[in-house]
């Protein structure tokens, strides 16, 4: 009888050995991440909040082109002064005190807030401006006093849910 092994034989404990130390590493990297993300999830889920909320509320670089457009071609000039425009303001982001917020800084620029409130949907990526007609200017104002890039007639809102507003804003994320 012979004893010694075939090349075949004296790989598969070395095979098995390494499948074994592979799948304890997976299961260990598994349970790390997991003790990881139990650890720090809720902080790093605070400071990316906390970051968009920044990032949100950070006023733009640059000038609506919308804004840019209609103040070189003289079209859409505001008839009312700041203070004799009235703003509804809506919140669309589903943030708790959103539209408290926007509404103080609309105060602070010299507005009138009509009314404060939700929107009907709460997942509006970005804020609105929007406009009744004849109120173009004030609404192209407004926007670039809140450096909104996005601006249009009332889409969605009668006259009247404007409770004798001129503009509405709904503010998104």
């Amino acid at each position: 009888m012979d004893a010694r092994l075939s090349p075949h034989e004296l790989a598969r404990p070395w095979r098995t050995a390494t499948l074994v130390a592979c799948a304890v590493a997976a299961v260990e990297l598994v349970l790390l991440v997991g003790a990881a993300v139990m650890l720090f999830g809720d902080e790093l889920s605070a400071a990316v909040q906390r970051r968009a909320e920044a990032a949100a509320l950070e006023p733009a670089k640059r000038t609506p082109p919308s804004a840019r457009r209609t103040a070189a071609a003289g079209v859409a000039v505001p008839k009312l002064a700041r203070g004799q425009t009235s703003v509804m303001v809506l919140n669309g982001n589903g943030r708790s005190g959103s539209a408290a917020s926007a509404a103080t800084k609309l105060r602070g620029l010299g507005y009138v807030v009509a009314a404060t409130g939700n929107a009907r949907r709460q997942d509006y990526a970005t804020s609105v401006v929007m406009y009744r007609p004849g109120f173009r200017g004030e609404g192209l104002r407004l926007a670039r006093d809140l450096k909104i890039s996005v601006v249009g007639p009332l889409d969605g809102m009668s006259k009247s849910s404007l409770m004798g507003g001129h503009l509405a804003i709904v503010v998104g994320a």
